[in-house]
Parts: structure tokens; C-alpha cells; sequence
């Protein structure tokens, strides 16, 4: 398979020699509001980032010849855009370009799911993004960092194997599809853990849709799906970027400088690019000491994390090429209790090893037709190592039993291939296909099993004044399970006014079995689960509807509101139960159904230099317990509230930001047992609130310091009532949230030439 790349990708490099073209060279000055030059300013051109502006406020810069989109952008304003025409061999100089001093760009360019890219105004979608000037001021150091006060996004974290799961809409796990740069990440089980192993310094913005996308993207798209888009090479003649950047952080109160304690982040990256050939590499290390509360325990995992990827491409304006690997190397380190009358501890280390390679490309045709393509192949393994430690001898040796360095692999081929074309001014046509390939072996997999998805799929967008539609359907063959003949969606937008868009959906969604689901076999000391190869493949319907409202033609204040709802119905919905044959064993089983109902309202406001928002999510999830008591209501209802806060003080070249999020308590109904009676009460997770605070300032055209607080309300643990405790997959008892409040302090050094 390694061998296939190689030479797939040598072939496609070595036939864009003969697209290559003749340079120009665009020149000019930027100032501020006030008429001042303007430095550090990003110039991008065609969207891709190619230089920053000079202390004087001028720059000067090379690119192709041909037609271009000049784009110029400061930390919190919005982007002043223009097109030119540039002639080889000859300099366009351009008049000087003034900055508006506004805090928010509301047209923000999406391309999840979209036959090219274009405005969220203009997407059939209801798309959110988070653009990298957000994900900066935020000063995360992971991905989960950047989500966690988004609306309708929770996260679970699993303290005992250090893993995170992400859920969106109501649902979690294998049914939220997790993309990077439209290629699905691979996971070992029924988690999204992949999210946590994905460097934060590498992502341009994320893009997020709600609801099944299981037309364009496939199997375990029924939630939604988040995209993370990364940043692409730099474009000009003989460009060089080069970043580094460090960051601190505490661990609630405690820390330890640069080691042990806290969370310690470095990371490097670099990218060339040089006549339509680039090439660039991303180093980061993650170092998290652990987190204690005070009693002697840490349920915090501390967690060693290498992330690396090296990219070559080319590209010009009919055709581009790029090649990556992805690297991940994580250990989370479970050391156990001393015992007092022999000094040994038994230990655990859980060992990641993630290789992903992926070969991306596309090609303009004509003006009417081109062509993506996109594959990957994934190696994936997870160890878990068990040794008892000597604390008097200090001697270190590995356990005999063979349950307790069990290792399971697992890896993916993945290739898909879209064509658009254009019929008319008013049709597109989007025909495509699809592979996808998973197999796993290890200790605790059951044999060699294997699943293999062969799909095609097709959508065409057909423009009709002010209506939009976007019929679509996909047909699948599943190696395990009988997919249905044809998964269906159909999107529709229409421009009531010029400034209010109605948007409808309705979506078929599939998703078959995960390997984990069927055939893995976990026993440890807080997690007893057995696969079930008998599960049947899940599918849904599900609608939603948004209603947009934008002001516009302002020049000093602008406003968006969204107002929205949706209905999810999931059939053979897979869940965690006892085994009817032993109390004391978790399996997986079909659920004869599930829904999740909800509505959400969105605003943003932009006045100057400050934007300001404020979003309402309400979610209610179905009740299986109904069936057993008709006086249990359908649907148990949980209330979001957030508000992101940005400000720049243009002439100190500073921002500040708040990120605030109110997660609702969240009700649900049991089973317990009492003296040898089954009853049904309710049960309900507590309500919290979360907040980061962040202070964000440019020193030169190099150097940015950032720092701020992270959980200002100090939240570890929320309390869930449930009386499932104890066992595996439980949900009583004391909910892990965070590690308590803490600082950061970083800097950001990027040198372009």
C-alpha cells in the first residue's frame, strides 16, 4: 500500500511540470483606520496565506500570472478583498488599502460538503465555522479546547483511559464523522479519541454541520460532522514561513516549569514554497503532568504527546497535488497505588501509535468540469503494558499476565473520487465514488475481522432564481451488512429577501457497526465489555429547518441571527446493556429506537471593533423507558446557553476574549434494583457553567504573547444522581468535567521572507 502512494504520487507530481507558469509581482501599502502603516498585516492570495506586511505597512510579493483573489487581514478585522490581473515579468502596484476596524467577518468561505467553495450565505447547509483567528485567541492546545463551549458540542471524558468522547445533537461516538480536510479519521472503538491526537497547530478553522451526511461522507455521518481544514502551503516565489511556538499552562494550582506538572506545549513548523512546488513540516509536543485533587488520587491521566506531519505538494491555477503523513506517538501513564507491605505498584501505560497517510489532488478540466481525489491509509495501534514497579529497589519488570499487554491494530484504506461538473449556468452536477476498507487483529479482537463499504453517490445543485435545491443519493455495499438500496437527502434554500434565507433538510442516515462493536473484548479493573457480532446496522430520518437573518450595507455595525430546529429518529439504535446471561458483563445492543428534538438561536453582532455572541440550544432526548411507564415523559429536555466576546485595541495590537458556555442539567430514567424490586426513577447531571478568558498581543511582525485563564469558575466534577455506579460504562456518581482553574502564558514567533 506504501509502495502504491509512492508511486501514484510520483506519477501525478512529475505530469504538473507542464502546467507550470510565469510570475508577476503585486505591490502596496496597508494602513489603518487612522491612516497609519499597517504591519504584520496576512495577504493571502486565492485564500492561501503568502506574506505579511512589512513595518512601513508596504509589501511586495510574487504570483503566477493570471487572475487572482487578493485577500489583507489583522488579527480581528475583517478582510478587505480585491481581484487582480497580474502580467509576467511585470509589477502591479495597487492603491493603498485602508482596514476597517471590525471585529467579525460574517461571509465566512466554507467547503464541507459544497461543490466548490463559497459563502455560508450561499450554502444550501446550515454550516458553523470557527476560523483560525478564533481558535487563536483562545490559546488552545488541543482541538477539544477550541469546541467545548460551542453550542450543542459535550464532551465525556473516560478517566481511566484517558480518552475523550465528543457529542453532538444529542448523539456521540461512531455517529459524529470526524474529518481532516474531508478524509474520515480513523478510531479504534466507539469514541472519537482521534480528536484529542490531531495538532491544533496545523488547523486553519473547523467547519461544523448538524445532522446525517451520509450522501456525501458516508457511514457514522447520522449526528453531523466536523470538518478540520488545515493550513496549506504559502504561495509566492521562493517563500519561506517558519513558526514556533511555546505555551504553559497550570494544571488547576498546580505546576512545575516546563516539565511534570501542568501542561507544557512546543511546537514547530515550517513551510517552503518555491515556482508551484511546496513542501512543509509540523512538530508539536503535548506534556501533561496528571492532575491530583488534594487526595492522594490522580484521576487525571498524565499524558505524553508527539504529533508530527511533513507535507509535499504543487500547485498551480488548473491543477494541485499534495502528499502528508501524519504521526502520532501518545502515552498515558496509570501508575497504581503503592502496596504497603511489599513497596510495589502495578503500573499502566496505554501506548498510541498513529501513522496516517493521505494523497490529496484536483484538477480543472475546463471551466466546466473537474476532478478531486482524495485516499488514505491509516495504521493504528493501542498497547496497553502493565509492570510492577519495585519502589525500594527502583527495579521495573513486565506482569505475566497476558491480559494485561494486550495490543490492538487496526487500520483503513480510503479512496474517494468526486467529478463537478457543470451543466448550465444554473445545474451542477456532482457524480462520485467511495472505498472504504477496515480490518483489525490483536489480543482482544475476536480473529482477523475485516469491513469493506463500496459506495456511489451522487448530488446535483440546480439554482433557480431564488430557490437553491440539492437532491442526492448514495448507494452502498457493505461486505457484513445489507445497506439500503439508496440512502436519500435533499437540501433546499430560498432567499425570502435579501436578507432572510430559509433553509430545509431532510436526510437518510446510515451507519453500520463498528468493529469495536462487534468483535472487541475489553476486561480491566473499571470496564468489563463484550462485542456482539449479532448488532444490526443503525439507520435514521431526520429533518431540519433554519431561518437566517443578516443585516447588511452597513458599515460600522453588523448583525446575523439564526433560528433553528431539528428531529432525528434512529432506528436499531446501538447502546450498552448488561449481558442477559451475566449481570456483571456490558454488551452492545440494538435499542428498538431512539430521537433526539431540538431548537437553536444564534446571534452575532458586530460593532467596530467588538463582536459579540449569543447562542440558546435546546435539546431533548427520548425516553426508552417510556415504554414500561406511560407517565415518564417522551422527551427529557437540556438547555445551552453561550456568549464569545472579542475586542481589539487596534493601536495597542491587542485583543481580548471571553468564551462562555451554561450546560443545562441534564435529566434521564433508570432502572434500580431494591431489595429484589425493579423500579424506575430519575436520574439528572448537574448543571454547570465553563469560561476561558484570553489576552492576546502582537509585539512585531514576528512575535505574538499570548496568555489568560482557562475554567475561570474552577469546575473539576458535576454531580449525576444516577445510581449506576461502579461498573462498566456506569454514569453515577461524580461526572469529570475539568482540572480545576488555570493559567497560561505563551508566545507565538513566525518569520517570513
Amino acid at each position: 500500500m506504501k509502495l502504491v502512494f509512492t508511486l501514484f504520487f510520483l506519477f501525478i507530481t512529475g505530469t504538473a511540470i507542464v502546467f507550470a507558469q510565469s510570475k508577476g509581482r503585486v505591490a502596496g501599502k496597508v494602513l489603518t483606520s487612522d491612516g497609519k502603516p499597517a504591519d504584520a498585516i496576512c495577504i493571502l492570495v486565492d485564500g492561501r496565506q503568502a506574506a505579511l506586511t512589512q513595518y512601513n505597512g508596504s509589501y511586495n510579493l510574487s504570483v503566477p500570472e493570471g487572475n487572482h483573489q487578493l485577500a489583507f487581514s489583522f488579527m480581528n478585522n475583517v478582510q478587505q478583498q480585491q481581484s487582480i490581473t497580474v502580467t509576467a515579468g511585470k509589477t502591479l502596484t495597487l492603491p493603498n488599502i485602508t482596514l476597517k476596524e471590525t471585529a467579525f467577518q460574517l461571509n465566512d468561505v466554507i467547503v464541507t460538503g459544497q461543490f466548490e467553495p463559497q459563502s455560508v450565505k450561499n450554502s444550501v447547509y446550515q454550516v458553523r465555522t470557527i476560523n483560525n483567528e478564533r481558535i487563536r485567541l483562545r490559546g488552545a492546545s488541543n482541538i477539544q479546547q477550541v469546541l467545548n463551549t460551542e453550542l450543542g458540542v459535550r464532551f465525556a471524558n473516560d478517566l481511566t483511559l484517558g480518552t475523550t468522547d465528543i457529542n453532538l445533537m444529542g448523539v456521540s461516538g461512531q455517529r459524529v464523522k470526524i474529518l481532516l480536510d474531508g478524509t474520515p479519521l480513523l478510531d479504534r472503538g466507539d469514541t472519537r479519541e482521534s480528536l484529542g491526537q490531531i495538532d491544533v497547530n496545523m488547523i486553519e478553522k473547523i467547519e461544523i454541520v448538524e445532522g446525517p451526511m451520509s450522501v456525501m461522507y458516508g457511514t457514522d455521518a447520522l449526528g453531523g460532522v466536523i470538518n478540520l481544514i488545515t493550513k496549506k502551503a504559502a504561495t509566492g516565489n521562493n517563500s519561506l514561513l517558519v513558526g514556533v511556538r511555546v505555551q504553559e499552562e497550570s494544571a488547576g494550582k498546580q505546576y512545575d516549569t516546563f516539565n511534570k506538572s501542568g501542561t507544557h506545549n512546543a511546537s514547530l513548523n515550517l513551510k517552503w514554497q518555491n515556482k508551484g512546488w511546496n513542501a512543509g513540516a509540523d512538530v508539536s509536543r503535548n506534556n501533561f503532568g496528571g492532575w491530583k485533587p488534594g487526595n492522594g488520587l490522580q484521576p487525571w491521566l498524565p499524558k505524553n504527546q508527539w504529533l508530527a506531519n511533513a507535507t509535499a505538494g504543487y500547485a498551480n491555477q488548473k491543477f494541485k497535488v499534495w502528499y502528508r503523513i501524519n504521526a502520532t506517538d501518545e502515552d498515558i501513564i496509570s501508575d497504581g497505588a503503592i502496596n504497603a507491605s511489599t513497596n510495589v505498584s502495578k503500573d499502566q501505560k496505554f501506548i498510541t501509535h498513529r501513522y496516517m497517510h493521505e494523497l490529496q489532488g484536483n484538477t480543472r478540466l475546463s471551466d466546466a468540469l473537474s476532478f478531486n481525489f482524495a485516499a488514505s491509509y491509516t495504521d493504528y495501534s493501542r498497547r496497553t503494558q502493565t509492570t510492577e514497579f519495585n519502589h525500594a529497589t527502583g527495579t521495573r519488570f513486565l506482569t505475566a499476565t497476558a491480559s494485561e499487554q494486550a495490543v490492538a491494530k487496526f487500520d483503513n484504506t480510503f479512496i474517494r473520487g468526486i467529478a463537478q461538473y457543470k451543466i448550465s449556468e444554473h445545474v451542477n452536477l456532482q457524480p462520485g465514488f467511495e472505498v472504504n476498507l477496515t480490518g483489525s487483529t490483536g489480543d482482544r479482537i475476536l480473529g482477523t475481522p475485516t469491513i469493506n463499504d463500496y459506495s456511489f453517490f451522487a448530488s446535483s445543485e440546480i439554482a433557480l432564481g431564488k430557490f437553491s435545491l440539492r437532491p442526492g443519493f448514495r448507494v452502498i455495499h457493505n461486505s457484513v451488512y445489507d445497506a439500503p438500496p439508496v440512502i436519500p437527502s435533499f437540501n433546499a434554500k430560498v432567499a425570502l429577501s435579501p436578507t432572510l434565507d430559509l433553509r430545509v433538510a431532510y436526510a437518510y442516515g446510515y451507519r453500520s457497526p463498528a468493529l469495536r462493536e462487534l468483535y472487541f473484548n475489553f476486561f480491566d479493573a473499571s470496564h468489563s465489555i463484550i462485542g456482539n457480532p449479532n448488532l444490526k446496522a443503525e439507520y435514521s430520518n431526520s429533518y431540519n429547518g433554519t431561518l437566517s437573518w443578516q443585516l447588511l450595507n452597513q458599515q460600522t455595525i453588523k448583525l446575523r441571527s439564526v433560528v433553528g430546529g431539528f428531529y432525528n429518529q434512529f432506528h436499531n439504535f446501538i447502546g450498552t446493556a448488561f449481558d442477559a446471561s451475566n449481570g456483571s458483563i456490558t454488551t452492545y445492543l440494538n435499542i428498538d429506537r431512539y430521537k433526539t428534538v431540538g431548537g437553536t438561536m444564534e446571534n452575532t453582532l458586530t460593532y467596530k471593533n467588538l463582536q459579540a455572541t449569543l447562542g440558546f440550544y435546546y435539546t431533548g432526548r427520548y425516553n426508552q423507558l417510556k415504554n414500561e411507564d406511560p407517565t415518564i415523559p417522551q422527551l427529557s429536555w437540556s438547555p445551552e446557553v453561550n456568549s464569545n466576546i472579542a475586542y481589539t485595541i487596534t493601536q495597542w495590537k491587542t485583543s481580548v476574549a471571553l468564551f462562555y458556555k451554561y450546560t443545562g442539567k441534564r435529566p434521564s430514567y433508570e432502572y434500580i434494583n431494591n431489595a429484589g424490586t425493579t423500579t424506575i426513577q430519575r436520574a439528572s447531571v448537574s448543571a454547570f457553567n465553563t469560561a476561558d478568558f484570553s489576552v492576546n498581543k502582537i509585539i512585531n511582525r514576528t512575535l505574538t504573547l499570548n496568555g489568560g485563564i482557562r475554567n475561570v469558575f474552577n469546575v473539576t466534577r458535576v454531580n449525576n444522581t444516577s445510581q449506576d455506579s461502579g461498573g462498566a460504562h456506569s454514569t453515577g456518581g461524580a461526572v469529570p468535567v475539568g482540572y480545576g482553574r488555570s493559567f497560561f502564558l505563551g508566545f507565538n514567533y513566525q518569520f517570513s521572507k
